[in-house]
């Protein structure tokens, strides 16, 4: 429990110190008028009080990555406190700040139109397709999840296809009307569901302050699968959303459509991911105790979550956890749809005034993902496959994000080394994984570490040679 406390304080601390750095590298300007004033069209771009965009936006990107993600990197021991830790101060926060910032600095730009400003329009075009993939992609991770769930808590007749096409009415619904009409009104309610959950859960911890895996005693992978899954990189894909999201920076222009001064920028964006990150460790060290006390048999992240909440909270604590583990990933899904379709729309030039518009979008998004959901519900190893594509098309859009903003801190001459490191890190880590994992090439172990790091290599001479041209050309 020490090291989960020291880890715990260490997150808090970099919210007021290391998001305090990364902003003023950035620049925020409150004088500076908002899309949510210059563009407001009583859709998707309304001012909204600070505190309720806090709100959506931490649901937005919570989902399942720092409840069911967390679980999973739990497998592999207490590596996974740090890479939480480290992995949301440095790169997953810095992250979603730069691009939360940047779509507010460029009337509310969807992420690919951001990227390719700066990573150039071929990359624009290929991240357009890729990233409305991960969102299809999302939307359908996220809903068999909490129908699992919320099937635990009801009749018979109330079964998980029932619940499936409750959340689609309802994601149909978010994704179709302003943004202030749902998505506005009962986030609050998913978020103090949420929070309920975390503290809940945070509380037991240390009245029960079990026997937890210090730091200290070694960073060993503890995973019961460690001969084919290695600590690196498959522990930093599977945390997924906990540390670091490509993910986020889809959902943060939606709220900077509704921003109404810059200077919300931290609290927003990089504290959400900050509280994301705390969620995630909580789950982590959760995690680790059931493992310890059950063994590393059990895989489905949905079991663990139900046994854990109703043993430490009782029935009605434990039903209230639930809910909460519920609302985000429901919340994520809704606005995964709702992004994808902000970012067809933008490449396609359509108006979302009408409705009509709207659903033109829409229909094909909701029938890919029931498309997907079916495959993913095949049995346990279907959703395990499916979590596995999201988590590694979600860690690679990372890359490309952080690049860009990269791209963006060298051209305006400031402190790019803040999203410089990250990238070459996930760079090195995505690459590895593709070539390492199960459902990629299942090369040898040394090859793909090969590889990783020669694509870091790579990225590397790019940017050398992309700074120094553009040094001559002034």
């Amino acid at each position: 429990m020490i090291s989960f406390t020291i880890c715990l304080l260490v997150l808090v601390a970099g919210y007021f110190v290391y998001g305090r750095f990364v902003e003023r590298v950035f620049g925020p300007d409150n004088n500076r008028l908002t899309p949510a004033l210059t563009r407001a069209d009583g859709v998707d771009y309304i001012p909204l009080p600070a505190w309720k965009i806090f709100m959506i936006q931490f649901l937005n990107i919570a989902g399942l990555g720092p409840i069911f993600g967390a679980i999973m990197g739990a497998k592999f021991g207490t590596a996974s406190y740090l890479w939480i830790v480290l992995g949301s101060i440095f790169a997953g926060a810095t992250h979603d700040f730069l691009a939360g910032m940047l779509s507010v600095r460029h009337g509310g730009e969807s992420l690919p139109e951001i990227i390719g400003r700066y990573l150039g329009t071929t990359t624009k075009q290929i991240m357009r397709g890729f990233t409305v993939v991960l969102m299809v992609l999302v939307g359908a991770v996220f809903v068999a999840g909490p129908a699992g769930l919320l099937a635990k808590l009801t009749p018979d007749y109330m079964d998980v296809a029932f619940w499936i096409i409750v959340v689609f009415i309802y994601y149909i619904l978010a994704t179709l009307l302003p943004v202030d009409k749902i998505i506005g009104k009962i986030y609050p309610v998913f978020a103090i569901a949420l929070l309920f959950m975390a503290v809940g859960i945070l509380v037991m911890l240390y009245v029960h302050h079990p026997a937890l895996p210090e730091l200290w005693e070694g960073l060993e992978n503890t995973h019961p699968n460690v001969s084919v899954l290695p600590v690196f990189p498959i522990m930093f894909v599977s945390i997924a959303c906990g540390a670091i999201s490509g993910f986020h920076a889809t959902q943060s222009p939606m709220m900077a459509r509704c921003m109404k001064s810059e200077r919300y920028g931290r609290p927003v964006f990089y504290g959400a991911m900050i509280t994301e990150g705390i969620v995630a460790l909580i789950w982590a060290a959760a995690a680790t105790y059931f493992y310890h006390g059950n063994g590393m048999g059990e895989s489905n992240a949905a079991v663990i979550v139900d046994s854990i909440t109703k043993s430490w909270l009782g029935t009605v604590g434990g039903v209230l956890a639930i809910l909460g583990v519920v609302a985000a990933p429901i919340t994520s899904g809704d606005t995964a749809f709702r992004s994808a379709r902000l970012i067809v729309a933008d490449f396609m030039d359509l108006e979302q005034r009408s409705i009509r518009r709207r659903l033109y979008i829409c229909l094909p998004m909701f029938v890919a993902a029931i498309g997907i959901l079916l495959y993913s519900l095949r049995d346990v190893e279907g959703f395990d496959m499916i979590w596995r594509y999201f988590a590694w098309s979600n860690q690679t859009l990372s890359v490309f994000t952080l690049w860009a903003v990269t791209v963006y801190l060298a051209r305006a001459a400031k402190n790019y080394w803040i999203t410089f490191i990250p990238a070459l890190f996930m760079t090195c880590v995505c690459s590895t994984y593709l070539c390492i994992a199960p459902e990629g090439f299942c090369l040898d172990r040394m090859i793909s570490y090969g590889v990783g790091i020669g694509c870091a290599g790579v990225a590397v001479v790019w940017f050398v040679v992309w700074k120094t041209g553009r040094m001559k050309s002034f």
